[in-house]
């Protein structure tokens, strides 16, 4: 239940740029619609950076921690270009930290979300019934047996 909870993004992905494919599209870009290749590129790169970090959350009750371990998200061209649900928690006492800091403010910040109690829909699919952990011990007691 616990694991699985951190991403830690390394770096911004940007495109391989000299790929023809590549090359070919920001053309077409740049005549077609006017965008500039640095800005496409930036775009690019955020999204793909936005969809791996939100793996870690998988449903709307779901919590995790997202670590955008490169000083070039904390420029305001960069921050823009990530979804506002992304964007809207990113916090400036949050940017800059070192890595010591950064354990510290993860280990609150997941000790404080562990403890959120659950609901009594999400309870019952976690917790074995009065029914299923007498199945489970006549299991263990035949196989040991």
């Amino acid at each position: 239940r616990h694991y699985g909870r951190c991403v830690v993004m390394m770096g911004v992905p940007y495109q391989y740029t000299l790929s023809r494919v590549l090359r070919a599209r920001l053309e077409y870009l740049r005549e077609t619609f006017a965008i500039r290749e640095d800005d496409y590129l930036s775009f690019d790169a955020l999204r793909q950076a936005a969809q791996c970090v939100g793996r870690v959350i998988r449903s709307k009750n779901d919590y995790g921690l997202m670590v955008f371990a490169d000083c070039r998200y904390n420029r305001s061209d960069k921050r823009n270009k990530l979804p506002g649900w992304i964007s809207s928690q990113l916090r400036d006492a949050h940017l800059n930290l070192s890595v010591d800091m950064c354990s510290h403010v993860a280990r609150e910040y997941m000790k404080k979300l562990a403890t959120v109690p659950m609901d009594e829909m999400e309870m019952r699919k976690h917790l074995l019934s009065e029914s299923a952990l007498a199945q489970r011990g006549r299991l263990a007691s035949s196989s040991s047996g």
